[in-house]
């Protein structure tokens, strides 16, 4: 067992792990934030995308150890409890969801993308999705929702995502393309 701390979703967590252990199991069984979901289990299909540090990383092929020191966010924290981020509220308003198994590593993606490219246009947002998978939509309305997040943020005055909310409390622990 080895002790790691890092920062989730704004919170301080201190978690004694396996060395093998891996960040989506950690995040899913031991944390209870189950949006990252398991699919593939090799970094094909986005559907266990959480990022690190900002950058939007496959959980379900990323070791918990490397997460010692980082901050993580999950599509839990990406906003606050009571209210969505400008990104989700757009996924809904254009129907941009469909079942949902995709959609909080698709909706991650896109916020890192958000992050690089402020107001994009749809080719460079299909490019940037790429490697997120999703068999319900056909990709249009997601396409088209990520165009709107970004100018609604840039409506607000934002030139890239809000940050998650941050309340550091401790947890402890026991030793989850477009074309």
């Amino acid at each position: 067992m080895r002790l790691i701390r890092m920062q989730v979703n704004g919170r301080a967590v201190e978690v004694r792990i396996e060395p093998q252990e891996l960040l989506l199991d950690l995040l899913r069984d031991r944390l209870g934030l189950t949006g990252a979901k398991r699919s593939c289990d090799v970094q094909v299909c986005g559907a266990c995308t959480v990022l690190v540090d900002g950058l939007p990383v496959s959980a379900c092929t990323y070791l918990a150890y490397e997460a010692n020191g980082r901050t993580i966010t999950t599509i839990e924290g990406l906003d606050g409890p009571d209210r969505l981020h400008p990104l989700q509220e757009a996924f809904l308003d254009h129907g941009a969801v469909q079942c949902g198994f995709c959609t909080p590593g698709m909706i991650l993606t896109a916020y890192a993308f958000l992050a690089e490219h402020p107001v994009p246009e749809p080719d460079e947002v299909r490019q940037g999705l790429q490697g997120t998978l999703c068999r319900c939509t056909g990709y249009r309305r997601i396409i088209e929702a990520v165009v709107d997040a970004g100018r609604r943020l840039a409506g607000m005055g934002v030139t890239a995502p809000a940050s998650p909310p941050s309340t550091p409390v401790a947890l402890a622990g026991r030793g989850e393309s477009p074309s």
